[in-house]
């Protein structure tokens, strides 16, 4: 199983977005300045991480730090008032903001997919409307495209559409300043990408209650009521049909799936990264069962051994996804189904070895620590509870399914963009 090739140099519009370069236009700042303030803002979260979590609270103030930090602007071109970064960077900003807080990542990472999906679904002119507005506004964006039961509609009326349906299970829809959603043409059942602004008659947000885990995602439910919608808030096109979906296009799944890809490597790196410093504290006693004080108990070192490797290798994997698929989005109109196909798998793999680095990593790190994980003060327990609630939301069993399917029978993975 191949990467796609390096692309050829295709020659620009200057006036269309490019998709793998992302119009940084030389003049943002560069890739380590902003893998900078994400540190900073990652250490500026973790400070009080699990007294947040455990109150519980819409994530205002979090992305009030967000904004003031740059990091909601991140993906938009710097000549629109962005800041001019990548797709590389914006996944190394979700890690390690996921690695201090697993649910403000989550928020982060639908942001960035939802506020750069015009580029996907809708003619340049109309995304670099939206880019800058978004960027001059510094919107937070919320919501998803996950295909639902019963479907948002979509109804013709005199004078533009309406939109009407209940959706649930939407990430930053607490703290948006611009929704995404799916939604079906009543007419034609054609799924269609839009937007909508939370401020209109008729749209309703509600929280999620009682959610053990992901608690500062600002995940909620959405409800529209005869909500008006005009041309410019009807992006484009979600159908899966090939006449339809261009290989460019079905990027957006891999691209999506990617964020949280970058979520579950967070948290695994997350809650590792404080179950050492724990250990190396002093403050860790002694289990009457082990042989040697926990920074020296063979058990010990062989868990963080063990887990460390698993991490580590998920991380590969998922650099080697990540440069297919800027290679796929350097392609632009040239990217062939075989070659989307092979990104799309590689995602996929990504996906599984993420997925059980992060259960297993925060699983066993309570087992590491002992009956001290209990203590709701240290807050290792929101590690687990974080990347479980995440695995239900996107289990990866199905991934596994499309990656033996490609592997056995050369059968494209199906375009699925997650909840």
């Amino acid at each position: 199983m191949g990467v796609a090739p390096a692309p050829s140099s295709p020659v620009q519009d200057p006036d269309r977005h490019s998709f793998g370069r992302q119009d940084s236009d030389r003049t943002g700042p560069d890739r380590a300045h902003w893998l900078r303030v994400a540190r900073e803002t990652a250490d500026d979260l973790a400070t009080d991480a699990a007294a947040r979590e455990q109150a519980g609270k819409a994530p205002v103030d979090e992305v009030s730090r967000l904004r003031e930090a740059g990091l909601l602007a991140l993906l938009v071109p710097a000549r629109f008032g962005g800041g001019g970064a990548d797709w590389r960077t914006a996944y190394a900003v979700v890690r390690e903001v996921a690695a201090a807080d697993g649910a403000i990542g989550q928020l982060l990472g639908s942001h960035y997919f939802l506020s750069w999906s015009a580029r996907f679904f809708t003619d340049p002119a109309r995304a670099a409307r939206i880019e800058r507005r978004s960027a001059a506004e510094q919107w937070c964006w919320g919501g998803g495209f996950a295909h639902q039961e019963p479907p948002l509609t979509l109804t013709g009326k005199a004078g533009g559409q309406v939109l009407d349906g209940r959706q649930s299970f939407a990430a930053g829809v607490l703290v948006a300043d611009r929704l995404a959603v799916r939604a079906v043409r009543a007419d034609t059942g054609e799924p269609l990408a839009v937007t909508v602004d939370p401020a209109l008659p008729g749209v309703r947000v509600d929280g999620e209650a009682d959610t053990f885990g992901q608690r500062l995602a600002a995940g909620g439910s959405m409800e529209f009521d005869a909500v008006p919608v005009t041309v410019d808030d009807v992006l484009g096109s979600l159908s899966a049909d090939e006449d339809v979906l261009s290989p460019l296009t079905a990027l957006a799944s891999p691209v999506s799936r990617l964020l949280s890809v970058q979520l579950r490597l967070g948290l695994a790196e997350g809650v590792l990264a404080e179950a050492r410093e724990y250990s190396r504290s002093g403050q860790w006693p002694r289990h009457p069962a082990w042989p040697a004080e926990p920074p020296r108990d063979p058990q010990t070192l062989t868990a963080f051994g063990e887990l460390t490797v698993l991490t580590r290798s998920a991380a590969a994997l998922t650099d080697q996804a990540v440069d297919a698929l800027l290679t796929g989005l350097e392609r632009g109109e040239g990217l062939a189904y075989d070659e989307y196909a092979e990104i799309s798998v590689l995602v996929a793999m990504a996906e599984a070895a993420a997925s059980r680095a992060a259960q297993e990593s925060t699983s066993r790190a309570l087992d590491i620590i002992g009956a001290r994980s209990m203590s709701t003060r240290l807050g290792f327990d929101r590690f687990w509870r974080n990347a479980r609630a995440h695995t239900l939301y996107e289990p990866v069993s199905h991934r596994l399914r499309d990656i033996g399917d490609y592997f056995l029978n050369g059968a494209y993975p199906p375009f699925v963009l997650p909840a």
